[in-house]
């Protein structure tokens, strides 16, 4: 048995991060790939660089071919455009559907037995065509909005109190974005239920903000979106699947009639082990929650239905 092997595909702001918090934990060998010439070498070089430094022992290897992801056990995928001014959510689609398929193809032949992770956006409607293009099982595709909008959460909860972020026990559920469905009843720090530490006013102000945490950060940047909580989100994924760590992680996955769901990547509480999404635990949602999972199922479909017109 070598070391485990994780492949990132597009060598950007956020797939070179995954790189470097892969190298980081020690996790596995990483290869960074990108349709740009010399670029995820020109990253991959100057993370193994930095090995000796933060005594790891990981390859770090950048390819503009796939050939060298060859039996990934877990597959990262980050490649897509970014949304820019004047372009409808239908051109996004479009372009990033394409970008998607050409990637999963190449996965398909190169690694059939990896777990997918999809972080490229639209994100749940990017599962839809990852898992169509693949043809894995429903198990090994998953993707990852859940883990960055709770550490968000968890991130701002622990900034009100001024308490460590370790004591933040809570989940967002939901699709990424305006659907997300935050859960403050099933939310405690250090088992202390949150709504009794803090006022509903302050809890909605939280929820508020954790919604617009990508605009949020866009406004700030100016040019370009986050890359480091979304990154350390993929991460935790594959480290929990690549060491069987049976995590409980919000991840969108492919529900078979969870939740009242059925055919559709909607972000709930999975397992994450090395089979991938291994369970998906069902919470008890009071009717409140349970309309705004709907919601959120809603306009998942609608990007699904707007993908086949694509």
């Amino acid at each position: 048995m070598g070391r485990s092997k994780v492949s990132v595909i597009g060598a950007g702001n956020v797939g070179a991060t995954c790189a470097h918090w892969i190298v980081a934990k020690e996790l596995a060998d990483c290869v960074l790939v990108d349709i740009l010439e010399g670029m995820p070498q020109g990253k991959a070089l100057d993370l193994m660089e930095s090995t000796p430094v933060v005594d790891s022992d990981c390859n770090v290897i950048g390819s503009n071919s796939y050939d060298a992801t060859a039996n990934s056990d877990v597959v990262i995928i980050t490649s897509g455009i970014p949304r820019k001014p004047g372009m409808s959510r239908d051109d996004l689609l479009a372009t990033n559907k394409k970008i998607m398929a050409t990637v999963c193809n190449e996965v398909k032949k190169t690694s059939p037995n990896a777990c997918v992770i999809v972080v490229a956006n639209p994100l749940d409607a990017m599962c839809h065509v990852a898992f169509d293009t693949l043809g894995f099982p429903r198990e090994r595709v998953m993707g990852m909005a859940g883990v960055l909008d709770t550490a968000r959460y968890k991130a701002f909860i622990a900034m009100e109190l001024g308490c460590s972020v370790e004591d933040v026990h809570g989940m967002v559920l939901g699709g990424h974005g305006d659907t997300m469905v935050p859960l403050p009843n099933h939310t405690s720090i250090g088992g202390i239920p949150l709504t009794e530490l803090v006022s509903k006013e302050r809890i909605d102000s939280i929820i508020e903000r954790t919604a617009k945490g990508g605009a949020e950060i866009v406004a700030l940047l100016k040019t370009g979106s986050a890359f480091y909580a979304p990154a350390a989100g993929a991460v935790a994924m594959a480290e929990s699947i690549i060491k069987d760590k049976k995590r409980v992680l919000p991840c969108a996955s492919l529900l078979n009639g969870q939740y009242g769901h059925k055919d559709l990547f909607i972000g709930v509480p999975c397992v994450l082990g090395k089979g991938g999404v291994e369970k998906v635990i069902e919470l008890k949602l009071n009717d409140h929650e349970k309309g705004l999972l709907n919601n959120s199922a809603n306009a998942v479909k609608e990007l699904v239905e707007a993908l086949k017109k694509n």
